[in-house]
């Protein structure tokens, strides 16, 4: 299956290590890749490092912002290389920001589309979310789940809290 997260709202990250927790715990082979964020930056890095070893991978190096882009298309293109390498031995493979990445084009449609074509050829979940759901990739998707933020804090100045944002 081809299973995406996505919307406006909290919680993408959240389903998707909640996805990668419920097929664990019933034997699947997972591996959870993060395009975005750096290593060390939130706490679900904590727990999927040990729950998966190298099974995990952040390799991002924040977000985008228009400067350094070269930087950040090379360091997506080692997550989607680790991606890719992975697939055929996990039955489940998360890619947590994938459509972060997609659309500040650090991965281009054509290399996603790839990835979800192998994900199939190989017989592997994928897992993928992001802000910014193409058209296209809600069509070919099994399952599309979008976030709506009704209410944050920030809304109200409140600033990120540890355990609750990252």
């Amino acid at each position: 299956m081809i299973l995406v997260y996505t919307g406006d709202g909290k919680g993408k990250t959240s389903a998707c290590a909640g996805q990668a927790l419920r097929a664990l715990g019933r034997g699947l082979e997972v591996a959870f890749g993060q395009f975005i964020k750096r290593d060390g930056q939130a706490g679900e890095q904590i727990m999927l490092r040990r729950l998966l070893g190298e099974n995990f991978y952040a390799g991002g190096l924040g977000f985008v912002f228009g400067e350094n882009r070269v930087e950040h298309r090379e360091a997506a293109l080692r997550a989607l290389d680790w991606a890719l390498r992975r697939l055929p031995h996990v039955r489940m493979l998360v890619l947590d920001e994938a459509l972060y990445a997609l659309g500040a084009e650090l991965v281009l449609a054509e290399e996603i589309r790839a990835l979800v074509d192998e994900a199939r050829r190989c017989g592997t979940h994928l897992v993928l979310s992001g802000r910014g759901l193409p058209e296209w990739l809600a069509e070919e998707a099994d399952l599309v789940t979008e976030m709506l933020e009704r209410k944050h804090p920030w809304q109200e100045g409140q600033k990120a809290v540890l355990g609750i944002e990252f």
